[in-house]
């Protein structure tokens, strides 16, 4: 059963817009539009009853369903918003509804995978143009979405090879209106750098507060008492959606693989210093990774503050 919740707003860039999976980033995604006037009808799929009836009740939509080929028919561009392990099947659902000229992109991490698991599925006449906003918090579902998430934030395209330009073009104007800047890729050279930039830092995190979770019970809940700040940032890390970063390893295995046979030297090499008493090469690796941290605040990707830049009580301007 199809929910509307209100006139469609005019002169959009899209006519439909679907949006398939409504968590952080799909809801995200609806608020931005809606505020940005980026399409006139807003349809919102997702399996969960309890995500729709947020939805719903958050206004986050024009039509909100159960069914992605229902919230997909007639549209003009379709984004899948849910884990990179449901991507094909939600392509195979959509395809027979999807209409000639239409534009599917999605929002994981995980590019190679995506491109593999949802093209064979698309009808001729159907562009894919693969996008990822590299934004997001620890949070997830309907609730934890805000229209500012993607301002100033890149958002990387890995259009397939053959794709219409014009696709291309329309996909990179609609992260462009959502505060996004956009940049082009490979995918294989997308997933290399993720790897390194995201998912190993991830993949350490949980490792390290499963650590602290397996020691004696006396010892564990001092860690958590006594917590300083960087073991507490790594627990903000690890408390990300497990099904989504599930899903992204193993859709990425040989770029995570290779970047963490990469780490897995360095770490040995720093082991080496501390063993020796290297003091000069410790200094000297500590100055070196103390840059990249500023590189990246001067970037604007990033504050000084110790709160990852987050402030508690945000509201979707950006104002406490």
């Amino acid at each position: 059963m199809t929910e509307r919740l209100g006139p469609p707003l005019g002169a959009p860039l899209f006519d439909r817009l679907a949006l398939i999976g409504v968590g952080l980033i799909g809801s995200s995604i609806a608020r931005a539009a809606r505020r940005k006037n980026l399409a006139r009808v807003i349809a919102i799929a997702d399996a969960a009853a309890e995500a729709r009836e947020r939805a719903v009740a958050l206004t986050l939509g024009d039509e909100v369903v159960a069914d992605p080929a229902e919230a997909a028919a007639g549209a003009d561009l379709v984004i899948l918003c849910v884990p990179v392990g449901a991507d094909a099947a939600v392509a195979r659902r959509i395809a027979p509804k999807l209409k000639a000229g239409a534009i599917v992109s999605d929002v994981g991490s995980v590019k190679g995978a995506v491109i593999a698991a949802v093209g064979p599925h698309l009808p001729k006449g159907v562009d894919l143009v693969p996008a990822h906003p590299v934004a997001g918090t620890e949070q997830s579902g309907p609730d934890a979405g805000f229209a500012t998430l993607f301002v100033n934030r890149w958002c990387i395209l890995t259009p397939t090879e053959g794709v219409d330009p014009a696709a291309v073009a329309k996909v990179r104007a609609f992260w462009e209106a959502l505060g996004s800047n956009v940049e082009v890729m490979n995918a294989a050279h997308h997933d290399l750098v993720l790897a390194i930039t995201s998912h190993v830092p991830h993949l350490i995190a949980y490792n390290i507060v499963g650590t602290a979770a397996d020691l004696e019970d006396s010892t564990r809940s001092e860690v958590i008492k006594f917590s300083a700040g960087g073991f507490r940032d790594f627990t903000r890390i690890a408390a990300s959606d497990p099904t989504m970063w599930r899903d992204v390893f193993l859709n990425n295995k040989g770029a995570v693989l290779e970047a963490l046979g990469r780490f897995s030297e360095d770490l040995t090499a720093l082991q080496r210093m501390i063993r020796r008493g290297d003091g000069d090469g410790l200094h000297a690796l500590f100055t070196r990774t103390r840059a990249i941290r500023r590189g990246i605040v001067e970037l604007g990707q990033e504050t000084a503050a110790p709160d990852f830049g987050r402030r508690k009580g945000e509201d979707d301007n950006g104002n406490a």
